[in-house]
């Protein structure tokens, strides 16, 4: 952890990496935000894209109202669900947790397991749609004695480090991401043909620009399923190496959960994965996410 510390308003930001990510405070997000406090947070997050509060035991309601201040909500992979039962109060809330509907622990053979599982591949929320996503909030209510720590990555930082030949080479591609490729990938197949059909792919360039602070970003993820115009074998190595080269360990943070954490991060230039944990011990986390309707559609690099 750096000793920088940048103060907007009444928002104090401590950076914990190199590049990116800082732990926040001076704010109780229990409350609506006020617009200064939106400000403060949206300019932090331009900055450091993901943003670390602690101490923050918010009710569903609570870390909805939250997630409602920045933005139309999110529903993601829910589309997909509609009409089926869940356990929190608010549908709007993804549930991601290894907790059955009646408190106890899910099966290992549970598509709640599944998503877990899923969900250590490395990702960006909903960018399988357009609208994508912007921001997620993610809230942590019970965390296992050991594992399930989320990883995140600099895709900012990632670009700039490419060789200019990588550069030239990716800059006008465009890769098309879908839903369920990740599923598919593990072989959780049994699906309808609707809820195929609920979510369809999204085409995305491979560099765009992030509006809040200008830069370069990759936009990789584990839900692309081929690029355009390249054979599918070639397409999906070159996504391999893409996101191989921005995992590497310069570019990523890894946050240790405690209860109450929430983490917000920037999905338009950051990718996360959860890590391996304990199935038989709880791990309970709650996800409010924001559309990216405001911003104009990122511009090919």
């Amino acid at each position: 952890m750096t000793t920088k510390e940048d103060t907007i308003m009444s928002l104090k930001v401590e950076q914990l990496h190199p590049l990116f990510a800082g732990e926040a405070s001076g704010v109780d997000l229990s409350k609506p935000p006020d617009q200064a406090t939106v400000d403060a947070i949206d300019a932090a997050m331009d900055e450091y894209s993901v943003l670390v509060f602690r101490d923050q035991p918010l009710t569903e309601t609570e870390q909805l109202n939250l997630a409602k201040a920045f933005g139309p909500l999110d529903l993601g992979l829910k589309k997909i669900k509609k009409g089926q039962p869940q356990r929190l109060e608010h549908f709007e809330l993804a549930d991601m947790s290894n907790v059955a509907d009646e408190g106890g622990l899910v099966d290992r053979t549970s598509k709640k397991v599944v998503s877990n599982i899923a969900n250590q591949m490395w990702h960006t929320d909903s960018s399988f749609q357009k609208p994508a996503a912007k921001y997620s909030m993610l809230s942590a209510v019970r965390v296992p004695v050991d594992g399930g720590n989320t990883e995140y990555c600099d895709l900012r930082a990632a670009y700039d480090a490419l060789p200019d030949k990588v550069k030239d080479e990716i800059a006008t591609l465009e890769a098309e991401h879908y839903a369920l490729h990740s599923r598919f990938m593990l072989g959780d197949t049994d699906y309808t043909e609707e809820q195929k059909a609920a979510i369809p792919p999204a085409t995305w360039p491979l560099v765009r620009v992030h509006p809040g602070s200008g830069r370069k970003a990759l936009f990789v993820s584990s839900h692309i399923s081929e690029i355009k115009g390249w054979t599918l074998p070639e397409g999906r190595m070159l996504v391999q190496d893409l996101l191989e080269h921005a995992t590497q360990r310069e570019f990523v943070y890894r946050h240790h959960w405690r209860e109450h954490d929430i983490v917000f991060w920037d999905n338009r230039c950051t990718l996360h994965r959860g890590r391996r944990f304990d199935f038989s011990q709880a791990r309970e986390l709650r996800r409010a996410t924001t559309l990216d309707v405001d911003a104009p559609e990122l511009k090919t690099a």
